[in-house]
């Protein structure tokens, strides 16, 4: 989840330009066109559900996954003791111990390729929901700004780029609420979508 957390934050950095229009001297809520705002993206981690959500499914799966990563060891260190124990007492042929020997090494060999591929398929998996969240935020910040309010929402973190922002220029309560109910209202079909697609 760190490189979600990271990437997020790389909102601090980068600057999400909107369409503007510098002829309109104002928009429909009387603040100036042109006016840049932030949001806290320390705030938004925080509480935005979706992200919430996401943190709790990567955790679950890397929780099965070592779950699964240490039956599977477990098993392989009871065959390996299983084998010593038959060659201390005598019970195989060298014909029999290299071939049982040869089975425990790619044994252990397919442990360690599952290990690496279900690691590196929850990293893909990780950087595709990274990609959505992001998404789901310049979307909804788009939609936001149809008023074309504002020509820039740049994120904002403590110890991010920016150093100073002005309080009235924090629109982080309004978008996380609009988030939250675009998400409350879209999770049912997400999750639909999802298990419709396995």
């Amino acid at each position: 989840m760190k490189k979600i957390s990271v990437l997020f934050l790389g909102l601090a950095v980068a600057a999400f330009s909107c369409n503007k229009s510098a002829e309109k001297g104002s928009a429909s809520s009387g603040q100036p066109s042109g006016r840049i705002v932030y949001v806290n993206t320390d705030t938004l981690l925080n509480n935005y559900e979706y992200y919430k959500d996401v943190v709790k499914e990567f955790e679950n799966k890397r929780f099965s996954l070592e779950n699964e990563l240490q039956r599977r060891g477990q098993s392989f260190q009871n065959e390996v003791a299983l084998f010593q124990r038959r060659i201390q007492a005598g019970g195989m042929t060298q014909e029999q111990a290299q071939t049982t020997q040869l089975q425990l090494q790619k044994k252990e060999q397919d442990i360690m390729l599952y290990r690496d591929n279900a690691a590196n398929n929850l990293g893909v998996e990780q950087a595709k929901k990274t990609d959505e969240l992001l998404n789901n935020i310049q979307e909804y910040l788009k939609n936001y700004n149809k008023s074309d309010s504002y020509d820039m929402v740049i994120g904002y973190s403590k110890g991010g780029g920016v150093l100073y922002a002005k309080e009235d220029l924090d629109i982080t309560q309004e978008v996380l609420k609009g988030l939250n109910e675009e998400y409350s209202k879209n999770k049912g079909k997400i999750k639909a979508d999802s298990t419709s697609k396995k």
